[in-house]
């Protein structure tokens, strides 16, 4: 199995359950290891052919910057959606950190995978 990824995007949103946080944008950050068969990429050297990781970053820029949730995890389930969905992706991986949420952390968050892994 071949691996596209995206690593560290990050995105100001609304996010947080507290009401200080409802009135404020916070940083989010996204990694992605999404399945991809390479090997039709690599021999046309086009990129109609790959999984377009710039598309799929600005589709998830637009849609958490226009978000207002109040989990993490609703955020993540949202946007592995979009990406399984919308560019045909059978398996990820998705973390979704929160810097500084934590005093003393680097960043808290989830990380989830969706779908099957094929070989």
């Amino acid at each position: 199995m071949d691996v596209v990824f995206i690593e560290d995007l990050r995105i100001e949103t609304v996010i947080g359950i507290y009401d200080w946080e409802r009135k404020i944008k916070q940083t989010v950050a996204l990694d992605l290891e999404m399945a991809f068969d390479n090997r039709r990429p690599a021999a046309s050297d086009k990129i109609e052919d790959t999984l377009d990781y710039k598309k799929i970053a600005k589709r998830l820029i637009a849609f958490v910057e226009a978000s207002h949730f109040e989990l993490v995890e609703t955020l993540a389930e949202r946007c592995a959606q979009i990406v399984r969905e919308e560019f045909g992706v059978a398996w990820l991986r998705l973390k979704l950190s929160k810097p500084g949420a934590v005093t003393g952390s680097k960043a808290v968050g989830v990380m989830i995978e969706r779908g099957e892994k094929l070989a």
